[in-house]
């Protein structure tokens, strides 16, 4: 395999970066539990539209952190407590939403997610833990490699990461759409659905306690002072 001219990449390199991506996609989470609702209740089409939706989101922090481990600045706290602050709400609002789901006369539960793609898009980009998360996966698989890495090698670092991100999804919408799995969630589909909002919830809470501070520090900052 070849390299663009003037790389000092290698093909252990790429491994790591692709083992990188596929560890950030199997750590779970928020996105984790929601694609287990949806694909366990709706099928492996479902969970793959989801997964292509979040697919953005994985790029953009993966970027992001490349970024960073070559040597760009990164980007100032501002940018992810604002960020935090969007994620916990609406994450709040779907953990809420989820504790008060009710069985249908019918005894169906209306857990129906209409556009997986879309839910999969946000999840990926209102993500707290998508930069620190894939800035520790990155750099626990590259930083004795940190300095064979250059800008020239970015592109190639990228699609190595998505290489690994796209593994990785295949193999969460084989687990989540497997019978076994459908069966046992259908089951405790109503408890499931309930633990996953308060789990939800607790990511939430967890968010805006980080994210909060940050902002109200921020704006102390700027505040006047009255007895200057």
């Amino acid at each position: 395999m070849s390299f663009p001219e003037g790389t000092s990449l290698d093909m252990q390199i790429l491994a790591a970066t692709a083992l990188a991506g596929a560890a950030y996609t199997l750590t779970p989470g928020p996105a984790f539990l929601a694609l287990l609702g949806i694909g366990a209740a709706q099928g492996r089409i479902a969970g793959a539209g989801f997964l292509c939706g979040h697919f953005v989101g994985d790029m953009v922090w993966a970027s992001l952190a490349l970024l960073a481990i070559i040597g760009t600045a990164s980007l100032g706290t501002l940018v992810f407590d604002v960020l935090g602050v969007v994620c916990g709400l609406y994450l709040m609002w779907l953990g809420i939403k989820a504790l008060a789901t009710r069985r249908r006369a019918d005894g169906a539960i209306d857990g129906h997610v209409r556009r997986p793609l879309v839910r999969g898009l946000i999840f990926g980009l209102t993500n707290p833990k998508g930069y620190p998360v894939a800035v520790a996966m990155f750099t626990a698989l590259l930083a004795n490699r940190a300095g064979m890495l250059d800008w020239t090698g970015l592109p190639v670092l990228l699609a190595a990461a998505a290489a690994g991100f796209i593994l990785a999804d295949m193999v969460l919408v084989a687990v989540v759409g497997a019978g076994g799995v459908r069966r046992i969630y259908r089951r405790h589909e109503l408890w499931i659905v309930r633990a996953s909002g308060a789990i939800f919830v607790g990511f939430a809470v967890h968010a805006l306690a980080h994210a909060l501070p940050g902002l109200w520090g921020l704006g102390q900052l700027k505040a006047p002072n009255p007895h200057r």
